[in-house]
């Protein structure tokens, strides 16, 4: 993934030609935007097979049309922009032929014919908003107030990233399917039925609060049991092997480690409480956690020792010796200080992160097959 990383900065430009006015940011969102409405165009011409079957009930199209049809304009006019301002004219052609492509084969007017059914899908439309909704929350604020100011957006490895959030967002059905596996099996022996009964009279907040404490509570013990238990550290290693941290390395995990963590997870949670009130904290986890792993520098201090905030969760992925093996909470600070594993030096960040003497291959394939074929104890 390096040589092509290097040869995409190659092709396009550097970032560290980057600066404001000269065309490359403006080349770089039309491509983004260019991207997104080709592949919305592909799903509404194919969808299915490119949109996930549990999703599209939900979707407003006259809103997902109307998107479309934004992000095919934004692509134009940043492409016309770049192109104006800059020496580097390909990430100008790049961006205004992906919105071209995507006016010609239809744009956000492509109708959807036929009945769709609940076979086989993958899905696009899923990756398509998750990565649209997290770069606009995630990519300003890592810009405009970083923790590190010197680390590239297009870090090191980040094509290897995104290479991951592709991994766990096509296969939407697959992994949903063995993520809800383990509780689901279990629902249908056990009936706990009244406790989801006696939990749903309370206030809404009080539902929600205790569901991030409930899984909380899980996930900490799932994820010591990730860094203390040897052949599970194989999986969960590759989620540490990032020497830098933003929010799309929050991406980088193999799949049995994102199956272990989140369906285990879901057990105490589908036991004790109401689907909507999982789904909100689904999505809360989605976003908390991402925000865990960003750039991003600011804090609040009276907060600190009650929510987690970035500093905190990148002093985990340090590879310096004090740190290793603590702050395995993934909200809740505290969690970590009640079972004695805190760490959390003030007003300083890691000088280094990744693994500890612990080399392992670099793309994504190397890294899916490590598990399986390293013999060394950690």
């Amino acid at each position: 993934m390096r040589v092509n990383e290097q040869q995409i900065g190659e092709f396009f430009g550097t970032e560290r030609n980057s600066r404001l006015g000269n065309g490359w940011w403006s080349g770089v969102l039309a491509v983004f935007c260019g991207g997104l409405a080709f592949g919305g165009v592909l799903v509404l011409h194919f969808p299915q097979y490119l949109s996930s079957p549990e999703l599209r009930a939900y979707y407003p199209m006259d809103l997902i049309r109307g998107l479309m049809q934004a992000l095919l304009w934004a692509a134009l006019l940043f492409a016309l922009l770049s192109a104006i301002l800059g020496k580097n004219k390909r990430l100008a052609l790049t961006g205004m032929l992906l919105a071209l492509a995507a006016a010609g084969l239809g744009g956000s007017t492509v109708p959807i014919e036929g009945e769709l059914t609940d076979g086989p899908a993958i899905g696009l439309d899923w990756f398509l908003l998750d990565m649209l909704l997290v770069t606009l929350i995630f990519s300003p604020i890592e810009v405009l107030w970083p923790a590190y100011p010197k680390q590239s957006v297009f870090r090191r490895e980040w094509l290897n990233d995104i290479v991951y959030f592709l991994s766990t967002h096509l296969p939407i059905q697959l992994t949903s399917f063995l993520i809800l596996l383990p509780a689901t099996q279990l629902s249908g022996v056990l009936n706990v039925s009244s406790v989801t009964e006696q939990i749903t009279r309370l206030p809404w907040l009080v539902q929600f609060f205790l569901a991030v404490l409930v899984a909380d509570l899980a996930e900490y013990w799932i994820h010591r049991a990730l860094h203390m238990v040897p052949w599970l550290w194989r999986f969960h290693a590759i989620h540490h092997s990032s020497k830098a941290l933003d929010w799309i390395a929050g991406s980088r995990a193999h799949i049995v480690d994102d199956v272990l963590i989140r369906g285990l997870m879901l057990i105490p949670m589908m036991f004790a409480f109401s689907q909507d009130i999982i789904v909100a904290y689904l999505l809360f986890v989605t976003i908390h956690a991402t925000w865990a792993h960003t750039n991003f520098g600011p804090s609040i201090k009276w907060l600190e020792p009650y929510l987690i905030f970035p500093r905190f969760h990148h002093w985990h992925h340090t590879s310096q010796k004090e740190s290793i093996d603590k702050n395995f909470a993934i909200h809740f600070p505290w969690i970590d200080k009640l079972f004695g594993t805190y760490y959390y030096p003030e007003d300083r960040w890691p000088d280094t992160y990744g693994l500890h003497n612990e080399p392992i291959p670099a793309g994504f394939w190397g890294q899916t097959f490590y598990p399986f074929t390293r013999t060394k104890a950690r």
